[in-house]
């Protein structure tokens, strides 16, 4: 184990501030007693690879998954994951694209708004070419744009490993008719999502990077 947070904190819940030097924590006393309160992270398995997802976050299975199996290599650099900071339409796409292995697209995509030379381009060309997605219209990808619930936490998903199901989702903000119906209700039966409450699922919410890594892991355990 290694020590992940370290705090202390006096009779009224403030806050004692802790100096560090060679791993060793001191503080000044103060005249009531104190409460010390230490998080430890098992065998600094994360920590080999981020240093923003902590042991206690809901998304730190998923994020070690995708940490171990190359599917979020990098991170958003400097050893963060950036786990609150939005997804992009690129991301998900590239996630999907490891997690199936990296494969050789046959060519590569159209679209004005993707370099060739981007990190994003084969896994945009591979995702098309398996129907995964055509784009935003007007022969763009719009690889920056922020993915929602509907685009990548279920119709991409769906798309790249779903299988249509019998049961339909309950869900009073998405239509039996709508094109990401089938998606929502894959996603519900496989536990990749179970909505955002009050019988809503949150179709046009936009996903986190950790809420995406959770959908695939989630998705992936129940392939």
């Amino acid at each position: 184990y290694t020590l992940e947070t370290l705090t202390v904190t006096d009779k009224n819940g403030k806050e004692v501030k802790l100096t560090e030097k060679n791993g060793k924590y001191a503080f000044t006393m103060p005249a009531s007693k104190v409460t010390v309160t230490a998080t430890f992270m098992d065998d600094n398995t994360m920590l080999n690879f981020f240093v923003d997802v902590k042991a206690s976050d809901y998304y730190y299975d998923a994020v070690l998954w995708a940490a171990q199996n190359g599917i979020t290599s990098g991170g958003i650099g400097n050893g963060l994951f950036g786990p609150n900071q939005p997804c992009t339409r690129a991301q998900i796409v590239t996630f999907l694209w490891r997690a199936a292995g990296s494969p050789e697209p046959k060519s590569m995509s159209s679209f004005s708004d993707v370099s060739a030379d981007s990190y994003y381009a084969k896994a945009v060309a591979w995702a098309v070419e398996n129907g995964i997605t055509t784009g935003t219209g007007d022969g763009k990808f719009s690889p920056d744009a922020t993915c929602t619930r509907e685009q990548a936490s279920v119709t991409f998903l769906f798309r790249a490993i779903g299988k249509l199901v019998d049961s339909k989702a309950e869900f009073s903000d998405v239509l039996t008719d709508s094109y990401y119906a089938n998606a929502v209700a894959w996603a519900v039966e496989n536990g990749v999502t179970n909505g955002i409450g009050d019988g809503l699922f949150g179709p046009d919410n936009s996903c986190t990077r950790a809420q995406i890594v959770t959908f695939l892991f989630r998705a992936y355990q129940g392939k």
